[in-house]
C-alpha cells in the first residue's frame, strides 16, 4: 500500500516565512542598537556623575575623589569613559559593549577587583538596572518585525 502527498503552494510558505524573517531580523537589529546604545550611555554616566564616596587624594595639584568598593569608579582621566563603546553584530543579531583596550587595560581589572583591590564595577550593575527595560524593548522590536511581515 502507498499513500502519495502533494502540497501545493510551498513556494508561496517560503517565501512568506522569508519576508518574516528578514523583517523581525531588521527590526530586532534597531531594537539591538537601542539596547547598546542605552547601556553605553548609562555606563558612562554611572562614571561620571555617580556618588562617589571612597578617599580624597591629590595628584600634583589636583584633589581627586576615588570610589569605594562597589561603586562605579570615579573618571580621573576620562580614559575609562572613551573606551567604552558598543556595537551590534547584525549577522550575529549580537550587540556587544565592550571597555578598555589600548591604554586602558584596567577595565577589567576594576569591574570584577584584583587580589589588591575590591571591584569597582561599572558595566553588570547598568545592565542588571537596565535588564527590564533591555526586556520590552526587544519585546517591542519582535512585534513591530511580526507585524511588518504580516502587512507584506
Amino acid at each position: 500500500m502507498e499513500i502519495t502527498v502533494k502540497i501545493e503552494g510551498m513556494d508561496r510558505i517560503n517565501r512568506a516565512t522569508g519576508v518574516a524573517r528578514k523583517a523581525i531580523a531588521e527590526e530586532l537589529n534597531k531594537g539591538l542598537f537601542a539596547v547598546a546604545k542605552k547601556v553605553e550611555g548609562e555606563t558612562k554616566r554611572s562614571i561620571l556623575n555617580g556618588q562617589k564616596s571612597g578617599r580624597f587624594y591629590r595628584r600634583r595639584t589636583v584633589v581627586h575623589r576615588a570610589s569605594a568598593p562597589g561603586e562605579a569608579p570615579a573618571s580621573d582621566t576620562g580614559r575609562l569613559v572613551n573606551s567604552i563603546n558598543s556595537t551590534v553584530e547584525t549577522a550575529k543579531a549580537e550587540a556587544v559593549i565592550k571597555a578598555g583596550g589600548g591604554l586602558v587595560r584596567y577595565a577589567r581589572m576594576l569591574e570584577f577587583g584584583t587580589a589588591k583591590m575590591a571591584a569597582r564595577p561599572f558595566l553588570f550593575p547598568t545592565v542588571e538596572r537596565l535588564r527590564n527595560w533591555i526586556v520590552e524593548r526587544l519585546n517591542k522590536s519582535l512585534r513591530d518585525g511580526l507585524i511588518k511581515a504580516v502587512r507584506r
